[in-house]
C-alpha cells in the first residue's frame, strides 16, 4: 500500500480531493493521499484497490516521507482555518524548495499572505483555482495557478496533464474521459496566471461571472413561464435548442436537462418542487465587494448575489405576496410567443456579454492594484473547458483579446459590438416586458443600464458632484478645464464665488 517516492501528495479526501487524486493517478503520476480521519483513507483505497499509482498513509509524517523531493503537496480542505491548520502541520516536515498547493476556494488576500509566509521559509506556495465541480476534478478541471515561475515549472506537467482539454481549432471541450482512460490530447485548460494570489483571484471572478450566468438563465426561465405560459418541459426544449447556437454552454445544457426532469416522488416537474431559496458560498459576494473597493462597475454580478439574498427570505416574501400588488391591470398581449422567446434569447446573450465585460474589467483593474500581469486571452482560453462557465462564447473572448491584447472593454470588440447592435432592441423589449408583467429581471436590467451608462458620454453625475460640493465642499471638475483641476463654489456666500482648490 505504501509505495515510496510518489511524485505528488494530496491532503483532504472529501469528494473533490478524492476525484482529483483519481484524476492524477489516471494520468500515470504516483500519488500519496492523507486524510485526518484514517478510516476515510482506508475506505478510499479499498474502493480503488486496482489503481496502482495510489498510496495512502495513516500519519502525516509517513505521508510526507513518501514523497519524492522537492515535494509537491496539494491541500484540498475547507478554506480558511482548516487550510492554515494543515499548513502548520506540514511546515516542520518540509525542506527548502518543497511546494504546497492550495486547491480550495481560498480568498485571494489569504493566499497572498500564505505565499509570503512560506516564501520567507524558502518554500513555494501555489494558490490554484480549481473549477469544474466533482466531474471536473475527476476527468479534467480548469486550473488557475497563482505562484512563482519556479513553482509553476515544478507543477506544470501534472497541471497540464490533469486539466480539461479543448479542440485547438474549435475551442470545444474534448469529451469521452472515463476511469482509467483520461483525455490526453488537445489544448490544456490551465496556464500560468501570475504571482501569489492571482490564481485564486481569477477563480473568484470566474465564480462571480458564474453567479451572473446562472441568474440570467433563471430570469429567462421565469420570463418564459410568466409571459408565454409554457410548462417547464417545453422551456427545457427551448434551452436545448439555444444550446445548439451562440448560447452553447454547460449551464444552458444542464438547464435544459433540469427543466425536462420530473420529480421521482410526485411526477410533477422537478423544478416546481424545488424551494426557491438559493444558497451561496461567498465568492460572488467577494467579487462584488472587491469591485466596490476598487471602484469598478460590476452591477450584474452584484445583482445576481442580491437575487440569491432576496430569494433566501422565503417566508417574508410569502407574507408580502398577500399584501403587495403588481401591475394593476393585465398587460397587453406581448405578441407572438415565438417572437417573445427569440427576444428573451437575445436579451440573455446581450446581458451575458455585459456581465463578462464587467468581470474582465475587474481583472484588468486588479492587476494594477496587486502588481500582476494577467493574460486575458489566456484566461478566456482556460475557461473553455472543465469549468462551470465553459461555453462557446469564451472562444469569442479569446479571439477578441488575440485581436487586441490591450482591449479596454469587451463591448468595444467588433464581434461583441455587432452582437449588441443586432440584438439590443429585443433586449430592451424584454426588460420592458419584465417591468410590464411584474417579473423581476435584475441582471437583464442592470446589464442594460451598464451598457447604456458605458456608451453615454454625458451622465447625470454632474448634478451629483454639484450636490456633493453644495453640502460637503467636496469640489468638482469643470468641462472647460483640464482633468485634475478642482474647484469649489462658496454656496453660503450670496455671490457664490468660485475658488480653485
Amino acid at each position: 500500500m505504501n509505495s515510496p517516492n510518489s511524485e505528488i501528495g494530496l491532503i483532504g479526501l472529501a469528494v473533490m480531493g478524492q476525484n482529483l487524486a483519481l484524476n492524477i493517478a489516471d494520468h500515470g503520476f504516483k500519488i500519496s493521499v492523507f486524510n485526518r480521519t484514517y478510516s476515510k483513507t482506508l475506505d478510499f483505497l479499498q474502493e480503488n484497490d486496482g489503481l496502482q499509482n495510489l498510496s495512502g498513509f495513516e500519519t502525516i509524517n509517513e505521508f510526507v516521507d513518501s514523497l519524492a523531493r522537492p515535494r509537491k503537496i496539494i491541500i484540498m480542505v475547507q478554506a480558511g482555518k482548516a487550510t492554515d491548520a494543515v499548513i502548520d502541520s506540514l511546515l516542520p516536515l518540509l525542506d527548502e524548495s518543497d511546494v504546497v498547493i492550495d486547491g480550495g476556494n481560498a480568498k485571494w488576500t489569504d493566499t497572498i499572505l500564505r505565499e509570503r509566509r512560506l516564501r520567507e521559509q524558502n518554500l513555494h506556495f501555489v494558490g490554484s483555482g480549481v473549477s469544474g465541480g466533482e466531474e471536473g476534478a475527476r476527468f479534467g478541471p480548469s486550473l488557475m495557478p497563482g505562484c512563482s515561475q519556479d513553482a509553476w515549472e515544478q507543477i506544470r506537467d501534472v497541471w497540464t496533464s490533469i486539466s480539461a482539454k479543448v479542440d485547438s481549432d474549435t475551442g470545444k471541450p474534448i469529451e469521452g474521459a472515463s476511469p482509467g482512460s483520461p483525455v490526453t490530447w488537445g489544448v490544456p485548460c490551465t496556464a500560468y496566471i501570475g504571482t501569489d494570489g492571482s490564481g485564486h483571484y481569477v477563480k473568484m471572478v470566474h465564480n462571480g461571472i458564474e453567479y451572473g450566468d446562472m441568474q440570467m438563465i433563471c430570469e429567462s426561465f421565469h420570463l418564459m413561464s410568466v409571459i408565454t405560459k409554457l410548462p417547464p418541459l417545453e422551456i427545457g426544449r427551448i434551452f436545448d435548442r439555444w444550446n445548439e447556437g451562440e448560447l452553447d454552454s454547460f449551464l444552458v445544457e444542464i438547464t435544459g436537462d433540469i427543466l425536462k426532469q420530473n420529480d421521482p416522488r410526485t411526477g410533477k416537474p422537478f423544478v416546481d418542487v424545488v424551494m426557491d431559496a438559493a444558497g451561496q458560498k461567498g465568492t460572488g459576494k467577494w467579487t462584488s465587494v472587491n469591485a466596490l473597493d476598487m471602484g469598478v462597475p460590476a452591477p450584474t454580478v452584484a445583482e445576481a448575489v442580491f437575487a440569491r439574498c432576496l430569494s433566501a427570505v422565503k417566508e417574508e416574501r410569502v407574507a408580502a405576496s398577500e399584501i403587495l400588488g403588481g401591475p394593476p391591470s393585465p398587460p397587453e398581449s406581448p405578441g407572438d410567443a415565438e417572437e417573445v422567446i427569440t427576444a428573451i434569447r437575445d436579451a440573455l446573450y446581450c446581458s451575458k456579454i455585459c456581465s463578462y465585460a464587467q468581470g474582465f474589467q475587474l481583472m484588468r483593474e486588479a492587476q494594477n492594484e496587486y502588481g500582476w500581469e494577467l493574460n486575458f486571452g489566456e484566461i478566456a482560453q482556460i475557461w473553455r473547458g472543465g469549468c462551470i462557465i465553459r461555453a462557446a462564447f469564451l472562444q469569442k473572448i479569446t479571439e477578441a483579446y488575440q485581436r487586441n491584447p490591450d482591449l479596454p472593454n469587451l463591448l468595444l470588440d467588433d464581434y461583441f459590438k455587432g452582437c449588441i447592435d443586432k440584438y439590443q432592441m429585443n433586449w430592451r423589449k424584454v426588460v420592458s416586458l419584465a417591468v410590464a408583467h411584474g417579473v423581476p429581471a435584475p441582471t437583464f436590467s442592470s446589464a442594460l443600464a451598464y451598457y447604456d451608462g458605458y456608451r453615454n458620454d454625458r451622465l447625470p453625475q454632474n448634478l451629483l458632484q454639484a450636490q456633493r460640493d453644495y453640502f460637503g465642499a467636496h469640489t468638482y471638475e469643470r468641462t472647460d478645464e483640464p482633468r485634475g483641476s478642482y474647484f469649489h463654489l462658496d454656496w453660503l456666500d450670496p455671490k457664490r464665488p468660485e475658488e480653485s482648490i
